[in-house]
């Protein structure tokens, strides 16, 4: 099969390569640039734990061939702790807030609420609700995931995280 040349930038690096046109972004990722975070999970696009962002979009990587990020700027979890490696401001909210369980699903949780939080900087508990609805959590009924987002959206802002009184 003849293969198509690409390239583009994940998490700041730039990157050339040579893919089959049937490649999923998801394989070429994951296989061919050593970038496991993202998973495999329903190959169907329904459950979101191969979720990344590319050109400022949250795609399902397991429904988008590698072709189609030719010239995409893509950011996977490997690229989302700070420049000094230290943790995001989400990352530190699913760890403090206990927003993963099995942590299958938290690559792409966090990718997503990642493009959450640009387009929307203090959403909502019904936003942050609505913004994941994409992405499946088997394990923790969401309550943990959503206040993990509300942290990191405190944090970021600058204002103190106030949990909701039950």
């Amino acid at each position: 099969m003849t293969k198509s040349h690409i390239e583009l930038t994940i998490n700041g690096r730039t990157v050339e390569a040579l893919v089959e046109p049937r490649t999923l972004l998801i394989h070429f990722l994951r296989e061919q640039q050593n970038l496991t975070g993202a998973h495999i999970g329903c190959d169907t696009g329904h459950c979101g734990a191969c979720t990344v962002d590319m050109d400022d979009m949250s795609v399902k990587s397991c429904m988008t061939f590698a072709v189609q990020a030719h010239g995409a700027s893509i950011t996977t979890i490997e690229g989302v702790a700070n420049a000094d490696g230290t943790l995001s401001a989400l990352q530190e909210g699913f760890r403090m807030m206990h927003g993963l369980q099995c942590g299958f699903c938290t690559p792409g949780m966090i990718l997503r609420a990642h493009r959450l939080l640009q387009e929307n900087p203090a959403p909502t508990e019904d936003e942050i609700r609505h913004g994941i609805s994409g992405n499946l959590c088997r394990c923790t009924g969401y309550v943990n995931i959503v206040k993990s987002i509300q942290y990191a959206a405190a944090k970021i802002n600058g204002t103190p995280f106030q949990e909701a009184a039950e």
